[in-house]
């Protein structure tokens, strides 16, 4: 099995419940205003006018934490990929009420939009909660291999910052041992305790807080590209 960067499939519901009047508005008029262009080449100039820092959130859900730091930092850009339409809805809610013009979204593969920004150009890539892949024949899917990182690290400028959080401890683990291969990433931790403390300017999400009614512990990864 190829590794996420070369299968490009998505697996799993594109979507959940029927979209409310409301909601399929959002999808119909919102959408379409703040949606990342289906081809060419992307950048800062192209998706907001402007020459600013960028964000990336691979799989943002339902969008909490894009909406949270893009209402944090109103002078950067953030590009947020989900493939589920109703994660889509919810994180265009999010930019209504909030009233975000910082925000542009791709519901589909974050890697192919990710491919056509430039090298060194992103200022923090976000992954939370990615899918585990529990069963080791599936490892291959897991966003945390090889392939994937050596894109994100092309595209992160050195210094900035790589996110990872994860309630699985299969991917909790798993992601530790890739991650001690790289050289080209500095894990930010100085002690255990520092991956079990979510670090300021992180919210909780809706999912996180779920994992936590389970009884799930949370670990939060900040690596540092060099």
């Amino acid at each position: 099995m190829s590794d996420p960067t070369t299968i490009r499939r998505l697996y799993g519901r594109r979507s959940g419940h029927k979209l409310r009047q409301g909601q399929a508005a959002l999808v119909e008029e919102l959408l379409p205003a703040i949606s990342v262009p289906e081809e060419g080449a992307l950048s800062a100039q192209s998706l907001f006018g402007d020459e600013r820092p960028l964000h990336f959130e691979i799989g943002f859900g339902s969008g909490e934490h894009l909406a949270f730091r893009a209402d944090l930092l109103p002078d950067h850009g953030f590009i947020g990929c989900e493939p589920f339409l109703n994660g889509v809805v919810g994180a265009l809610a999010h930019v209504r009420d909030k009233a975000l013009p910082n925000v542009r979204l791709h519901m589909g593969d974050a890697l192919g939009v990710l491919e056509r920004l430039p090298d060194a150009s992103l200022r923090f890539v976000y992954l939370l909660h990615p899918d585990p892949w529990p069963k080791a024949r599936h490892a291959k899917r897991r966003m945390v291999n090889h392939g994937p990182l050596d894109l994100i690290a092309a595209k992160l400028q050195p210094g900035a910052e790589f996110r990872l959080g994860t309630d699985d401890p299969t991917y909790c683990r798993w992601s530790m041992m890739v991650m001690n291969q790289r050289r080209d990433f500095e894990w930010l931790a100085e002690s255990a305790g520092d991956f079990l403390v979510r670090p300021g300017g992180w919210p909780e999400t809706r999912y996180e807080a779920k994992a936590r009614r389970k009884g799930h512990e949370v670990w939060y990864f900040r690596y540092r590209r060099v």
